[in-house]
């Protein structure tokens, strides 16, 4: 439980970045997590991949939070088969992020994934990022509206709304229903370099356990309440500590629940 919450509590692929998702799997399920974030690496992905994940999956009874990512650029991405991967494994949701800042065109390539989508039970969301072509929640919000489905969603990541410079508060605004599930992480109150090339990497490679920083991990729980939570610890300092797949879930798992 988080705050007197049951919450599906997932370990993000983003944490797991040099593992394969297999051993991501067995880690999450080592430590006691009941939801997973498979990554999809277009290079090596075959359907052979899709088949011992989903096979992972069954053995150990965890849901594939979600698939990612699909980025969505001008020069094309790797939507078709992500989605098509997310059908396979049965996971609930395909994270989108966007290189392309031109919304309009980002909208439309959602609407053709919802509609590979077909009646499968799983849900895009668009992930914002400040460094990224959608930066803001308002974007997202933008352009989730002018897609018009209600198979597409976004995904609030703690560190990108910080940084973004929105707030927990402007979530509670909006329908809850737009969020399925929050990306938690701590960050400092501050970033050390606001420009986009700092702010890529700090969510790449600074991000803080939860607990460890100054975010207002709390107000985002009460924003969205209930919904399950993705731990993505994109951190050098915890690969560099946590080497081992198993030793890594048990760090974010074991900070997760001083947090709590």
């Amino acid at each position: 439980m988080i705050n007197g919450v049951n919450r599906l509590l997932s370990l993000a692929a983003g944490t797991m970045l040099e593992f394969a998702p297999a051993e991501t799997i067995r880690a999450a399920a080592d430590t006691g997590f009941g939801a997973v974030g498979i990554w999809f690496d277009h290079d090596s992905w075959t359907h052979a991949t899709t088949n011992e994940i989903r096979r992972r999956l069954d053995d150990t009874g965890l849901i594939a939070l979600d698939v990612e990512p699909v980025m969505v650029s001008p020069d094309g991405d790797h939507g078709d088969a992500i989605v098509d991967a997310a059908i396979a494994l049965g996971a609930r949701h395909v994270l989108v992020a966007s290189l392309d800042d031109d919304h309009p065109r980002v909208a439309a390539r959602l609407a053709q994934l919802a509609d590979r989508l077909g009646d499968a039970p799983v849900r895009l969301v668009l992930e914002f990022l400040p460094s990224l072509g959608v930066r803001t929640l308002a974007d997202a919000v933008a352009i989730v509206r002018a897609v018009g489905r209600p198979e597409v969603g976004i995904l609030i990541d703690t560190l990108h709304l910080a940084r973004s410079g929105g707030a927990p508060a402007d979530i509670a605004q909006l329908d809850p229903n737009l969020f399925p599930y929050l990306q938690m992480c701590d960050a400092a109150a501050e970033p050390a370099d606001p420009s986009r090339r700092g702010l890529l990497d700090e969510a790449l490679h600074h991000r803080l356990l939860p607990g460890d920083g100054a975010l207002p991990l709390d107000a985002y729980l009460h924003a969205v309440p209930e919904v399950p939570l993705s731990f993505e610890i994109r951190s050098r300092a915890l690969r560099e500590r946590y080497a081992d797949a198993t030793e890594r879930a048990r760090a974010v798992w074991a900070a997760t629940h001083r947090w709590r």
